[in-house]
């Protein structure tokens, strides 16, 4: 026979047990999920990066060719390229990479042409675009992100920061 006392007791102890339970799993969903959307909001990020670091670098890419092709006519060309000087809140710099240089660090691109170097400081992401020039780029400069002054003095196209 199941007296009163013992019944009341175990179903006391099923509601806690029940609550504990609930709370547990609830925690447990929710850092999982917390964990879940600060990976894919990181790498939203990065893939954010690239393509801002992409967009900068072809963009130079044209403001070179534009002063290559000037050069053609005149033996002093200087041109500001104002680029931003952040892209997804992370500052970059920009190298320019000899032809064998871009074949070594960039395999997706040939041995024949230089190649600018992006790379982000706060995010692991490196981006490299190809430049076509006809009178030769000085290679082997960094320079931060923001204005950029593309040169060229009857020698090789420079790229500097600009003085403003």
């Amino acid at each position: 026979m199941i007296r009163r006392s013992d019944y009341e007791t175990d179903r006391g102890m099923s509601i806690a047990l029940t609550h504990v339970l609930t709370i547990g799993i609830t925690t447990i969903l929710i850092a999982m999920l917390l964990m879940a959307g600060s990976t894919m909001l990181e790498s939203e990020t990065e893939r954010s990066t690239e393509t801002a670091l992409e967009t900068v670098g072809e963009r130079l890419a044209g403001d070179i060719d534009n002063v290559d092709r000037m050069a053609d006519d005149s033996d002093d060309v200087s041109l500001v390229s104002d680029r931003p000087r952040t892209v997804s809140n992370s500052g970059y710099t920009v190298t320019t990479l000899s032809a064998d240089d871009c074949g070594d660090r960039a395999p997706l691109l040939n041995d024949s042409n230089p190649c600018l170097e992006l790379d982000a400081s706060s995010t692991d992401v490196t981006v490299h675009v190809p430049i076509k020039v006809d009178n030769g780029i000085e290679t082997g400069t960094s320079v931060s992100g923001g204005s950029l002054e593309i040169t060229y003095t009857g020698g090789d196209i420079e790229i500097t920061e600009a003085d403003r």
